[in-house]
């Protein structure tokens, strides 16, 4: 069975309508149903089946056909969209593999046939990470159903014939969530090269991993289920402080508009709980930054996709959350940016966790009230750490974390006179976390204090941490664990906790023992993901008596499974940057009593 296909419209005001009858022209043409399906084979493979030509327009309006391309050896159908992450990073890649085989006779088309996606978007995404190839839009995603492109970026390798000869992914570096940082496999090149070669291709299908491609529906929107009425305020209360615009998720979730075509991508992501991020076992603990969806929410949502996202009366629609423009917290006393010059962020690969030294300048004690630590570039800063490094001291104190920044994240703000102690002579140390996002960005990230007078100050807020540094990790070991203790040394009470480790970190957990012999587990991470550094505070703080001792457990994955892991084949030791590892058991804590 042969793929076919012939499309030609630029304006969008008829896709609808056309799709409509392209799907009454394929039933009639292949008979049964009209589903056109990427295989003759029993999997649905597309591989061996032949892609007719077709014609679309590009990002500029000009007609392009597959047909112009008739003298090329090789053809690559890529499917890319202008907001997924993965897209955004595998653009000025699959240019790179233009430029290197285009004297070879190969031509990459990219097609865009998300519903979302505009001509003018997609017009800035060519220029933003400038691609070399043609970009194509698909009105009504006719080619991307005919072809059975699910995901974008989604690649299809044509010989000469035009039969497809690989299909799934461009390499494995990059992954939902995830960017490894071992070499990556280049499956899509090392099928050109046995193409052109005239050789098997070792590897001719992978799993395409992206975003799902933003469809439009054949059927009519219905049900009560309305996105002003009950979808809206759970996307203000749970998704919109991360999905806005300048901030680090790819796309905007804060109007109806803004919604269609990520429908099938956000039921994907609630499914597999990667969002909103949120990793703690429901079975141990409250904490009052809960972040899941409910039972009920996550029904809603998945109700009212399944009905076809009706909208609803504007009527319903519920104010938007407020963000604020400048500073959460009241102006700062001082404010410190983490260097004198911006930092470049590049456009795509893995950027190590950078590490900038400030001195304050601070020739007294400080009593620090309120600290809040601002990216400036939101889309690339994935999070904040800024720590004191005390007077005469090389390193940083690992207990003094004066400010964090995450997408969502809250300012530090103290009352009932708490505060953080910083001694004279004390340096602040910022650990940036950074995401290339497939754009070149400059980053000039900074930190804001409020201060105390020491006379107004009860109590300070203490960090602690059950750390174990003397640790080694076995090469190819998938569950190694690594324990340490914290033993309180007065009547404290417990207010959050943080675990922390780095690629291959794979599990955390805190258990408490108290001095009677009461036990409980405070906090269990089953599944640690190093992308998010979440601190989880309990909802009711936890007194715990002098000698209450707080254990906890890592578990670490050295293991090939661990697609996250740099390199299997060696053992791990301490270390700062995430090639190495870490094992440490945050913990912020007050007396109990006041302090003198």
């Amino acid at each position: 069975m042969l793929l076919r296909f012939r499309t030609r419209w630029s304006l969008e005001i008829e896709m609808l309508l056309r799709f409509l009858v392209l799907v009454a022209v394929t039933a009639i043409a292949f008979g049964g149903d009209g589903n056109v399906l990427a295989a003759g084979s029993d999997d649905g493979s597309p591989i061996g089946e032949r892609v007719e030509s077709f014609t679309l327009d590009n990002c500029y309006g000009k007609p392009i056909s597959l047909d112009d391309f008739s003298s090329a050896k090789a053809v690559v159908i890529v499917f890319l969209g202008t907001e997924c992450p993965l897209a955004k990073l595998y653009g000025p890649r699959l240019t790179e593999i233009q430029k290197r085989y285009a004297d070879r006779g190969v031509q990459i088309i990219g097609v865009n046939s998300n519903k979302q996606d505009s001509l003018t978007e997609l017009g800035a995404y060519v220029r933003r990470h400038e691609i070399g190839f043609p970009m194509l839009k698909d009105p009504g995603n006719q080619v991307a159903d005919a072809i059975g492109a699910e995901r974008t970026p989604e690649v299809f390798l044509l010989d000469r014939q035009r039969v497809v000869r690989y299909h799934g992914r461009i390499d494995d570096q990059y992954g939902v969530g995830y960017s490894k940082e071992r070499d990556a496999k280049p499956e899509l090149t090392l099928a050109i090269d046995a193409l052109l070669a005239g050789s098997p291709i070792e590897i001719a299908e992978t799993e395409p991993v992206g975003c799902h491609i933003g469809r439009v529906k054949s059927s009519p929107p219905s049900g009560d289920v309305t996105f002003t009425k009950d979808i809206a305020p759970i996307f203000n209360s749970k998704c919109v402080s991360c999905h806005r615009d300048g901030e680090i998720a790819p796309f905007t979730l804060g109007s109806y508009d803004d919604v269609l075509g990520w429908e099938d991508t956000i039921l994907e992501v609630i499914d597999d709980n990667r969002m909103p991020p949120w990793f703690a076992d429901p079975s141990h603990g409250e904490f009052a930054n809960d972040a899941r969806l409910s039972s009920q929410e996550r029904e809603l949502i998945a109700t009212w996709v399944d009905n076809g996202m009706p909208q609803g009366e504007l009527s319903d629609l519920p104010d938007p959350p407020v963000f604020a423009d400048g500073w959460q917290m009241q102006e700062p006393h001082q404010v410190f940016k983490m260097r004198d010059k911006p930092f470049a962020v590049q456009a795509e690969g893995v950027l190590d966790y950078q590490h900038f030294v400030v001195d304050p300048g601070w020739k007294e004690d400080k009593y620090i009230v309120a600290a809040e630590a601002r990216p400036d570039s939101r889309s690339v800063v994935h999070h904040i750490l800024v720590y004191v490094i005390p007077k005469g001291e090389k390193r940083r104190d690992f207990r003094q974390v004066l400010a964090g920044y995450a997408p969502g994240s809250p300012p530090l703000e103290l009352t009932n006179g708490v505060a953080i102690h910083v001694e004279a002579g004390s340096k602040l140390l910022f650990e940036m976390h950074y995401t290339p996002n497939g754009t070149p960005t400059e980053d000039l990230s900074y930190v804001g204090f409020r201060f105390t007078d020491k006379s107004n100050v009860r109590k300070r807020l203490r960090g602690q941490l059950a750390a174990n540094n003397k640790f080694e990790i076995p090469a190819g070991e998938a569950n190694h664990i690594v324990k340490a203790t914290y033993v309180s040394r007065q009547d404290e009470t417990l207010l959050s906790m943080t675990p922390h480790m780095h690629l291959r970190g794979k599990s955390f957990r805190y258990d408490v023992t108290f001095p009677d012999g009461r036990e409980e587990v405070l906090l269990n991470v089953p599944h640690y993901d190093f992308n998010w550094q979440l601190k989880y505070t309990l909802k009711d703080p936890l007194s715990l008596p002098k000698g209450t001792q707080i254990k906890c457990t890592a578990v670490f994955d050295n293991s090939e499974d661990n697609l996250t892991n740099p390199d299997p084949t060696k053992p791990v030791r301490w270390g700062d940057q995430s090639f190495e590892e870490m094992m440490i058991g945050f913990m912020d804590t007050i007396p109990n009593s006041d302090e003198s």
